[in-house]
């Protein structure tokens, strides 16, 4: 991999997105912390950089910028929303501030013809874009033109041409712009010149390359839950370091129905990797009785989750590494991928690093990708289809489906109501139209009639969504009659349950889980 691109991060929530927008055009990106950029810029020796958005407003006392070092290397730049105001500002220009919000859906304009349009926008013509700023640019560098408006941003696309510098205030790497992508695939191939080299492959090189500098000769064990992430990466690092890799199953009692038989009979039936299936059903679920806070839970089972891999790392000779699928999503939820200025959402159970009492590093090979490229991985690494087209199933399992305090008894309801979902879903023929569907049992009865008696039992949510990444998310459209039978059935079929409603919520403005 040759041709290179730069990504600097001012803490976008998006940036990730970035990095996927150049790597779908066939070119190797990486992203880096705006802190650490210099040492970066000088390392990686890119063909082009692209400055991220962030939260923060240029206009305030110390906030982020791009070394002044990449203004003079002769490369191209391009500068999206945050990046492109510290760019005008660090080269000159003026940004203004407050009462410059525009949020969501809008239409820019083009002005004057460009290589950042070049196949995609016509002069003159207008195309949506989606806006997320408070502040704006005010006023220009010297060299720079106005290549496109917005009712809101004046400048919303600016050009250097004789520097190849670049920058737009919409954000081009989100689905809502529709042409974004050819947008940016114009600055890396057209304007830096790259070629299109990266593919899966070549990341599978690079991943087990990276495995095996971190491991050497040294033993890792890996947490396997049967899911896309975990086999994927149970995968990877065993094709990099073979029998040095024993996989640790653990049953947390926080599993679907039958999940636990079915996860280690195809593991060990595709794979001669050495498994350990722990039963801990009574240690997690006795820590989480009557627990209700969301956070707590996370932590709880993280904490539990370690406190089983120590013990089994010890029972098998010490291990030196723990293997996580953790991925962005996560991440990007829970911490700043890079160490930068991204806002917490929500903690995450395998997001955070490891207790200081652990002699252990760890291997997180998948950290940098989105679900859908993890299928692509485990595609490229011959993993079965049942395996890759499993629908993600989070860390603390039925826990965070479980609003409320933990009982068995609730968990049993809620693995009965599950499995009855997910069985309609199959029968429809729907299951791989939908990027996750799962049962939640609320923390509120209702009353209800059955036969000649009253009823006060629990209220069933279902969920469904469709997605590309999991970091934006719209629920699924059912038909209603798919609704009212599995509703039905649900109802018939569960004791303890007397209602039964459907999540609409997208994300934003709702996570995926309820918790």
């Amino acid at each position: 991999m040759t041709d290179k691109i730069l990504i600097i991060d001012f803490g976008s929530q998006v940036t990730q997105l970035i990095a996927r927008r150049v790597r779908e055009a066939g070119v190797y990106s990486e992203i880096v912390p705006f802190q650490s950029a210099e040492q970066a810029f000088n390392e990686i020796k890119p063909d082009g950089i692209i400055l991220s958005g962030g939260p923060a407003s240029t206009v305030d006392i110390g906030s982020p910028r791009a070394p002044q070092a990449i203004f003079s290397a002769g490369i191209p730049i391009l500068g999206i929303c945050y990046g492109e105001q510290a760019m005008c500002l660090q080269l000159g220009g003026t940004v203004e501030s407050p009462d410059h919000r525009e949020y969501g859906r809008a239409f820019v304009t083009v002005k004057e013809k460009s290589p950042l349009f070049d196949g995609v926008w016509d002069l003159g013509t207008s195309h949506q874009v989606w806006m997320s700023h408070g502040d704006r640019v005010d006023g220009l560098p010297a060299g720079f033109e106005v290549v496109a408006t917005s009712e809101g941003a004046p400048f919303a696309a600016i050009a250097d041409e004789e520097r190849r510098f670049y920058g737009v205030q919409f954000h081009p790497e989100v689905v809502h712009t529709p042409d974004g992508a050819q947008l940016l695939s114009n600055f890396v191939h057209k304007i830096c010149g790259c070629e299109a080299d990266w593919s899966m492959a070549q990341f599978r090189a690079a991943a087990i390359k990276r495995i095996q500098d971190q491991v050497g000769d040294k033993k890792v064990i890996c947490g396997l839950s049967g899911g896309v992430d975990s086999s994927v990466t149970a995968v990877l690092i065993h094709e990099a370091i073979g029998d040095q890799l024993t996989c640790i199953y653990v049953d947390s009692g926080l599993m679907r129905q039958n999940e636990s038989e079915q996860v280690v009979g195809l593991f060990r039936e595709h794979y001669n990797i050495p498994l350990v299936h722990v039963d801990a059903s009574e240690i997690f679920i006795s820590a989480l009785e009557g627990q209700t806070d969301p956070e707590r839970k996370r932590k709880i089972i993280g904490g539990l989750f370690i406190d089983v891999f120590e013990d089994e790392a010890n029972r098998i000779g010490g291990a030196d590494f723990l293997a996580q699928g953790t991925l962005y999503p996560d991440v990007i939820e829970s911490v700043s991928f890079t160490g930068g200025p991204s806002v917490t959402i929500k903690s995450h159970h395998n997001v955070g690093g490891l207790p200081e009492r652990m002699n252990m590093e760890l291997v997180e090979p998948l950290r940098e990708l989105f679900k859908d490229e993890v299928r692509a991985l485990g595609k490229e690494l011959g993993l079965p289809a049942s395996f890759v087209g499993r629908h993600p199933f989070p860390g603390p399992g039925l826990a965070i489906r479980c609003p409320g305090g933990i009982s068995r008894e609730k968990l049993e309801i809620l693995r009965q109501a599950d499995a009855i979902y997910l069985d309609e879903i199959r029968k429809a023929g729907l299951y791989d139209a939908i990027w996750q569907a799962f049962a939640v049992l609320l923390p509120v009865q209702t009353v209800g009639v059955m036969g000649d008696g009253r009823t006060y039992e629990f209220v069933c949510a279902l969920r469904a969504v469709t997605s590309v990444d999991g970091m934006t998310a719209d629920f699924y459209h059912f038909d209603m009659d798919f609704l009212s039978k599995a509703a039905t059935r649900i109802i018939n079929e569960v004791k303890g349950i007397n209602r039964v409603v459907y999540d609409v919520t997208s994300k934003p403005p709702g996570t995926i889980e309820w918790e």
